[in-house]
């Protein structure tokens, strides 16, 4: 069974043939390798690509276990190439060894449209910044958003709500919409969280404390929403016996934040027009890895749960997004994609007896488009200017 993903897709029909690399990367298991397969039967079957002119090559099997470095990689494409354009297809690009003198080779020797995919931040950071800057552009994939988990399990307006909660306890990793068994859902978002902690954090970083990684990911996933002070971080994990500096702690977040398991949402002062170097929030890439990790009810914490899916929502949809504050008031979230900026309230319902959420958006002195995001569908509206919108038609697209 398939899950259609016209957004990724039509991401790369927009980029095809063109000169630019397209770096397709997120979080393991999120649906990069579907997506790029999905692309290249699209190629073949409606583009009338012959496929002697498509080389595709997953460096996680073993029938490619022998290419190890950028020379390996360089003969086996100017071995297997036929004649005219080719397109060449590399997935979990990162397990070979300076690659990026191999994939910059082909885009000078060959006449090429080329496509990689990578599962840890730092693809794009230092030799592949300096031989190809300027030319790739990224594709963030995402686990299902909620749209995407909708239309794949049939939604109708009666039981979106139903499916939203369902969508909060199980998450959209793809694997896991495929299946309706519930002890196979647990095992598969446990398999995802112990690969990429091993692979991307770990083996990557050099760590020798597992322990301390894994009290690491619980404190984070416990803490989704709230503001996180590396001080009283280190303390706690200090008293939980895993005594921990705090540039040390600074590394393996950062680690954790290049495995795509956790995204970084910094704090903007909007009178000061700038970013807060300190005490940022962190959210999880899929609530369901988060009530499946720390074993707690998808009930539990569940406005900040909420708050998480909008933000991860935000990203998808290419928004840069911050925790705004405004003198004493916090707004949950500013997301700008050029000259748009939008400001977000969260919550679950609006209070009977109070208009905080929409006052901390009301006293904020300019015209940008300011909104509040509900889970009660009666409290849709407009309060003193502001529109307030139910969270699961927004996710929607509606």
């Amino acid at each position: 069974m398939l899950i259609s993903r016209p957004h990724y897709m039509n991401f790369l029909e927009k980029f095809k043939d063109n000169e630019q690399i397209k770096v397709i990367t997120g979080i393991r298991r999120s649906g990069k390798t579907f997506i790029m397969k999905m692309f290249i039967a699209k190629l073949k079957k409606e583009d009338g690509i012959a496929p002697n002119n498509i080389i595709s090559i997953n460096f996680e099997s073993f029938a490619f276990r022998k290419i190890k470095d950028a020379d390996s990689l360089y003969q086996y494409v100017m071995d297997h190439k036929g004649k005219g354009k080719q397109y060449l297809f590399f997935d979990e690009i990162q397990h070979v060894d300076s690659w990026q003198e191999a994939i910059n080779a082909f885009r000078v020797d060959l006449d090429c449209d080329i496509y990689i995919t990578g599962s840890n931040g730092s693809l794009l950071s230092g030799d592949l910044a300096t031989l190809l800057a300027g030319r790739y552009v990224e594709l963030h994939v995402f686990p299902l958003s909620f749209k995407e988990y909708f239309t794949f399990h049939k939604g109708s307006p009666e039981t979106a709500y139903n499916l939203f909660l369902d969508y909060v306890k199980d998450g959209g990793f793809p694997l896991v919409s495929l299946t309706n068994d519930e002890d196979v859902k647990q095992s598969i978002k446990q398999g995802i969280i112990d690969s990429v902690i091993l692979h991307d954090v770990i083996i990557r970083g050099n760590i020798r404390d597992e322990s301390a990684i894994t009290k690491i990911v619980d404190y984070l996933m416990s803490e989704v929403g709230n503001i996180i002070s590396l001080r009283k971080m280190a303390n706690t994990m200090k008293s939980n016996g895993n005594p921990i500096s705090i540039p040390t702690l600074s590394t393996y977040l950062s680690l954790l934040e290049r495995a795509f398991i956790f995204y970084r949402a910094k704090r903007y002062d909007l009178r000061g027009r700038k970013i807060l170097n300190s005490k940022d929030k962190f959210y999880i890439v899929d609530a369901g890895l988060r009530n499946t990790f720390i074993n707690k009810s998808p009930q539990d914490n569940f406005g900040h749960q909420l708050e998480n899916i909008v933000y991860i929502e935000l990203l998808n949809r290419g928004y840069q997004v911050d925790v705004g504050q405004y003198d004493d008031k916090e707004i949950d979230f500013v997301a700008r994609k050029g000259n748009e900026i939008i400001y977000y309230q969260v919550t679950l319902r609006l209070p009977d007896d109070s208009k905080r959420e929409t006052d901390n958006l009301r006293f904020i002195p300019d015209g940008y488009k300011k909104v509040v995001l509900t889970l009660n569908m009666l409290d849709q509206g407009t309060v003193d200017g502001i529109q307030v919108k139910y969270v699961v038609d927004w996710l929607l697209g509606k």
